[in-house]
């Protein structure tokens, strides 16, 4: 039932529904008018008679849906006034106090993220593809919450010959991403003492936290992390091959010395090793863990060398650990999404993956050393030797990042990353040099110099 009514000085067209009856379709059309502001507040209907009449419907019909709408509070009625579109208020005063935007800056520097327009989307595809057409039915059943056996399988060998890591795959537990595992173990150590890196990453102490842990700083210094302040711990956070954000690597004695105190005091180390396949001077730093497996729980992630929409992640347990983390991932969200674990799986086992890492370590060595270039003959930047991001020695913070403000540039700073501020600690810019594109990096690297140099 398609009609115009123009008895009222205007022309409406209405599209009542005639699958859902007439009553009901005249209701929506007439709802849907005053809604979208066709039909605006004061507007006078016609009457029951004459709009039944100019839409071919009956009387009643008409009657019901001006009642419906009425009892709604789209329209009113009164005695001597006719029908009504009642004031509705606009949309705007519902919504909530709009809040000023930040503005989004010119050249994003900041640290956390690498290049994802490396991702290797044909390879994916590919990897996908063949996952797809291999995998049995039960991979789109409800899963193992440890993960699909097919990529614990592929990254036993991988963190075997790559980072060292002793990873029997009955000792892996797939996650989403390494936010998931450093939640799912601080629930497991039930509300215990976790040391964490000072300086550290804000957000990693806000999960142990909202998780029900107590942070506690250990301090880091020129060799990595100390083992003083680690007597009331259960366990500690470490960034051992690349320490996040000095960049420091965790010396040799310090590596003996944590892992001689988890044995003595039956503490566990978490090792969070999130960018170890980024290492430009020499060979990766093996991981931590293959010193005392028993005492480390080792966390990697996918985040940095494909890209973080993957959610693809994975935690090496200690063998008195595993069932319980199972349990834990079992009640948050059962199991991590299979098809992207078997298509993982599939990229490791055919070395797409090495491949894409080779490339990406060649990539980011040639930005590491244009930021060196541009910056590095004129102050003193540290963490240079691997990883995505480079401290920059500076003396006043805050008027360093007021100049990168006004030139558009967006990086990270020092002060954030302290446990407690204090003013007499040491200062500096914690830039990042994944995230840009190829095109605009040179271009931040050149905004970067002029703030430096007018600071």
């Amino acid at each position: 039932m398609d009609a115009f009514w123009s008895g009222v000085g205007v022309d409406l067209h209405l599209e009542p529904d005639a699958a859902d009856g007439r009553r009901a379709g005249l209701e929506r059309a007439l709802r849907d008018a005053v809604r979208d502001g066709r039909l605006a507040p004061g507007t006078r209907l016609p009457a029951t008679r004459r709009l039944a009449a100019e839409l071919g419907i009956s009387r009643g019909t008409a009657k019901s849906a001006y009642d419906q709408l009425i009892a709604e509070g789209y329209l009113t009625a009164r005695q001597g006034s006719g029908t009504q579109v009642a004031p509705l208020p606009s949309p705007a005063a519902d919504a909530p106090e709009a809040t000023t935007r930040a503005r989004a800056p010119r050249f994003d520097l900041r640290p956390g993220s690498p290049d994802v327009g490396t991702f290797p989307a044909a390879a994916w595809l590919r990897a996908l593809r063949r996952a797809i057409a291999s995998a049995p039915s039960p991979a789109y059943d409800y899963g193992d919450p440890r993960g699909r056996i097919e990529l614990r399988t592929a990254l036993s060998g991988y963190l075997g010959r790559a980072r060292g890591v002793i990873a029997p795959p009955e000792r892996i537990v797939v996650t989403s991403g390494y936010v998931q595992g450093l939640a799912l173990l601080t629930r497991v150590l039930d509300a215990g003492v976790i040391a964490m890196e000072d300086p550290g990453l804000p957000f990693h102490r806000d999960v142990v936290r909202h998780n029900g842990g107590t942070v506690v700083p250990v301090e880091v210094d020129e060799r990595g992390a100390s083992v003083r302040g680690l007597d009331d711990a259960a366990a500690v956070v470490l960034t051992p091959a690349h320490q996040y954000p000095t960049g420091v690597t965790l010396h040799p004695e310090r590596r003996r010395a944590l892992t001689d105190w988890a044995r003595a005091r039956g503490g566990l180390i978490v090792e969070d090793d999130y960018d170890g396949e980024f290492r430009y001077d020499r060979q990766p730093v093996g991981a931590l863990q293959g010193m005392a497996p028993g005492h480390v729980v080792y966390l990697g992630t996918a985040s940095k060398t494909l890209g973080p929409a993957l959610r693809l992640g994975w935690m090496v347990l200690p063998p008195h650990l595993v069932d319980a983390i199972a349990d834990a991932k079992l009640h948050t969200d059962h199991h991590t999404e299979s098809i992207g674990q078997l298509a993982l799986a599939e990229m490791i086992t055919s070395h797409a993956y090495d491949r894409h890492v080779r490339a990406c370590r060649l990539r980011y060595r040639r930005r590491r050393d244009q930021l060196l270039d541009r910056v590095g003959t004129r102050r003193g930047v540290r963490g240079i030797a691997a990883g995505l991001h480079a401290l920059i020695d500076v003396s006043d913070e805050a008027a360093v990042l007021a100049r990168a403000a006004e030139e558009g540039l967006a990086v990270g700073h020092l002060g954030e990353h302290w446990h407690k501020a204090d003013a007499g600690r040491p200062q500096g810019l914690v830039v990042g040099y994944g995230t840009p594109r190829e095109r605009v990096y040179p271009e931040a690297l050149e905004v970067l110099g002029r703030v430096l140099e007018g600071a």
